[in-house]
């Protein structure tokens, strides 16, 4: 055995898994939770869970470097996904679930979007490539509230009436 397989231990995510990680976004301020594959936050490939409740707000933001593509999986749950122009106007929209039409998603480098969980205890995978960098005010979207900012709650709740039974694709 090299000394790398004697680090490495194999693990499997089971539906136990996802109730627990689910549980700890709950009870977070923030209402979700990451549960991360990768061992720091300098390493090349970033592979990860994230549970998210409805009540999450991400900020619309891009990455800007060349190599941060953004591959997300539905795993459980029911998510939106916005993509938006320069100037804020919604470009493009998708509904991800498992079992649903679309589950998955990639975005490349430089696309303003967010997540948007629509159903209680969703959870995707999510890989990046590394080292995790905080946003820059440049990757932040200058017309959409910040996450904590008071009018947050109301265009968030916006965005999730665009998933809204008979709202148009």
């Amino acid at each position: 055995m090299t000394d790398i397989t004697k680090m490495a231990k194999s693990e499997f995510i089971d539906r136990q898994k996802l109730d627990e990680i689910s549980l700890q976004a709950e009870r977070s301020p923030r209402r979700r939770k990451n549960y991360n594959f990768h061992r720091s936050d300098e390493a090349i490939c970033h592979r990860l869970l994230n549970a998210m409740e409805p009540d999450s707000y991400i900020q619309p933001h891009r990455h800007l470097a060349k190599e941060k593509d953004e591959t997300l999986i539905v795993v459980r749950g029911k998510m939106g996904l916005v993509l938006f122009d320069e100037k804020g106007n919604i470009a493009e929209k998708a509904l991800l679930e498992p079992e649903g039409d679309v589950m998955m998603a990639n975005i490349p480098p430089g696309i303003f979007h967010t997540w948007i969980s629509l159903e209680a205890r969703s959870v995707f995978f999510e890989a990046k490539a590394g080292p995790f960098r905080p946003l820059t005010q440049a990757e932040k979207a200058p017309w959409a509230p910040g996450e904590g900012e008071g009018p947050s709650a109301g265009y968030l709740a916006s965005l999730e009436r665009l998933f809204e039974p008979g709202e148009a694709e």
